[in-house]
């Protein structure tokens, strides 16, 4: 057997000792539902008889309890590439179900909002705090208290992550999460980037631009490039959530159909009155969420996820911090580049071997946890791919990379470490994303231009105003100012700036984007500049124009050049005052109570905890 990673084992042990009392809490409480809740079984004639009436020919079964009905939760929408695939879903989900004698039914369905659609607009704002709210939704669906079982129908961004949080709620049942899969590869990454920046410089057409987002975002399926949506995927699978391999097929395809069927056959073997009970509850558990941590390091997954893993790991009674995250890159080793860290989209990282190949090099390594408690099997069968033969069959990862561009192995990978650093220093604390930037920039000591605004940065960009060393500082972006929205927007002027031979980073307490690229980006910078419930204002606030700030992601630094004397004598700045409009209003109470990024920035989950110790 091989021996687990020292410093996994450690970092694994302090979680489990940090998380003790919430975690035995959580438990408690999901072994009391489990035994002594509501469900199906404890219903009123009333309260059942409204649960099946529209149920047609599966309502003796339902109405019977004498089979397991399933609870689908979707976030369903024809508007959004990566949603669009689950509309028929729930009807094959049904005909699945009724082949092992269980039923099905659509509990719920939850918002989906694209990242891609709202970033630089108004609507960013509500974005991170979707996720809340697809939490809440998720619970309400399962309030009903029809189901034995679960099917997940969810995605991207703080898709998955909301579906969690509100799961592990009712983490007594067991739950499976199904992939739509990623679109088919379109026009390749690299020219999208090239015509933005492009037309950042004023060097491209509008219609010239729309062309090109087109040919890339073209079909069904989720966006092809490694950001939040496909790292989300990825976690899924080495967290033991997904029927093995299924992550990165694409919409449309009889395998596609095969993996769906599969999923629903296996939460009907896995369910309440089994012999195989898999609850959510024990399936996510301290190792779980440090494989997913791992599988994001390993494989150059999104910054988002300092977010919402610590958030989904909160739900199940779990304590995480970036210190954890930090001590893991170091000892995980970059195993893939996919875009924006490489040439390749996840299409070709999936033919190159993909998760299957991650996994088994990471389990043979000691970089793994590989007894978690999965809803397919063991984590080894999680190093194997599906295929479609006479039936669904998996056959193992291909044991050496089909495209060693795209994938390598723990013995030659393309860095020794995941590429995601904690920095802190008389700033806070914050984030960085290297794995997609060149080493000599990985350290920028320059002085800074402050802006409250994304756009106030883009103005000076074609104002020429940035045309030098320069640490962009864009503050008041944290989860209390406006919803913490991202900053990709930014990303083509910095790049143009950047190969213009400036040395530039950016510093928010913001975020930027599941797909950070060659520009050094310090990020979730913690405390926000917004004085938080305390009153006290972040140090950000204090900072001004022209300060030299340092960042660095060698040493692991983030820190203003400024005398302290200076500096104490200095008066927060004053934040600019709550945008209206776009509903944003509706979610001030998000925005109030929730809090810092490196527990999740979440006004749901802070205010959970105030009510279950």
């Amino acid at each position: 057997m091989t021996t687990l990673h020292p410093t996994i084992a450690a970092v694994t042990d302090r979680i489990i000792a940090r998380s003790k009392p919430r975690r035995a809490a959580y438990l408690d409480l999901m072994d009391r539902q489990r035994d002594a809740g509501t469900n199906r079984g404890n219903l009123s004639c009333g309260n059942l008889a409204h649960g099946f009436a529209a149920s047609g020919e599966d309502k003796p079964a339902i109405r019977s309890g004498a089979e397991m009905n399933i609870g689908i939760v979707t976030s369903y929408n024809d508007m959004l590439s990566a949603h669009q695939p689950y509309g028929r879903y729930p009807e094959q989900i049904k005909l699945f179900a009724r082949e092992v004698g269980a039923t099905a039914q659509v509990a719920g369905g939850v918002p989906a909002m694209c990242d891609g659609v709202t970033q630089g607009q108004a609507g960013m704002d509500l974005s991170l705090f979707s996720r809340d709210t697809i939490a809440q939704g998720t619970v309400i669906a399962l309030s009903h208290a029809m189901f034995e079982s679960v099917l997940l129908l969810g995605i991207c961004d703080k898709i998955v992550p909301g579906l969690l949080i509100g799961a592990l709620r009712f983490g007594h049942l067991p739950q499976i999460l199904i992939p739509a899969g990623p679109m088919p590869s379109g026009l390749a990454n690299k020219e999208k980037q090239r015509i933005r920046q492009l037309y950042a410089e004023g060097k491209a057409t509008r219609d010239e631009l729309l062309e090109v987002e087109a040919a890339s975002y073209h079909g069904a399926g989720t966006c092809t490039f490694y950001g939040t949506a496909n790292s989300n995927q990825m976690m899924m699978e080495l967290m033991g959530l997904h029927i093995p391999g299924s992550a990165f097929t694409n919409p449309g395809t009889k395998l596609r159909q095969e993996l769906t069927r599969a999923a629903t056959h296996r939460i009907a073997a896995i369910g309440w009155d089994g012999d195989d009970y898999r609850p959510l509850a024990r399936c996510i558990d301290e190792k779980a969420i440090v494989n997913a941590a791992i599988g994001l390091l390993a494989t150059g997954g999104s910054t988002n996820h300092a977010i919402h893993l610590p958030a989904i790991a909160r739900a199940a009674g779990i304590v995480i911090d970036w210190q954890d995250f930090d001590e893991l890159s170091h000892a995980v080793p970059l195993l893939a580049r996919v875009y924006p860290n490489g040439a390749g989209d996840v299409n070709n990282f999936h033919a190159a071997g993909g998760i299957g190949y991650v996994v088994r090099e990471l389990l043979g390594a000691g970089l793994l946890h590989g007894d978690v408690l999965t809803v397919g099997g063991t984590m080894a069968d999680y190093s194997y791919e599906p295929v479609l033969e006479d039936a669904l069959a998996w056959r193992p990862a291909p044991e050496i990379s089909r495209d060693d561009t795209m994938l390598r192995p723990v013995a030659a990978p393309f860095s020794p470490d995941g590429g995601m650093r904690l920095l802190a220093g008389n700033l806070g604390r914050a984030i960085i994303k290297t794995s997609a930037v060149a080493k000599d920039r990985w350290t920028i000591e320059a002085p800074c231009r402050i802006f409250d605004d994304q756009n106030q940065v883009l103005a000076a960009f074609k104002a020429g105003e940035l045309d030098r060393d320069v640490v962009v500082v864009v503050r008041f972006q944290g989860p209390r100012a406006n919803g913490m929205p991202e900053l990709h927007k930014l990303t083509p002027a910095l790049g143009v700036l950047q190969d213009k031979g400036f040395r530039v980073a950016l510093l928010t307490d913001g975020r930027m984007s599941g797909a950070s690229g060659k520009v050094p980006a310090v990020i979730h910078l913690s405390p926000e500049a917004l004085p938080g419930l305390d009153g006290v204002s972040g140090p950000l606030a204090y900072l001004q124009d022209g300060d030299v700030v340092r960042v660095c992601a060698v040493n692991g630094e983030v820190a203003a050049r400024v005398d302290e004397v200076i500096w104490a004598a200095r008066t927060a700045a004053v934040a600019p005052p709550p945008a209206l409009g776009v509903g944003r209003e509706l979610f001030a109470l998000f925005r109030h109570h929730a809090d810092e990024a490196e527990k999740g920035g979440s006004a749901v989950l802070a205010a959970m905890e105030a009510v279950t110790g």
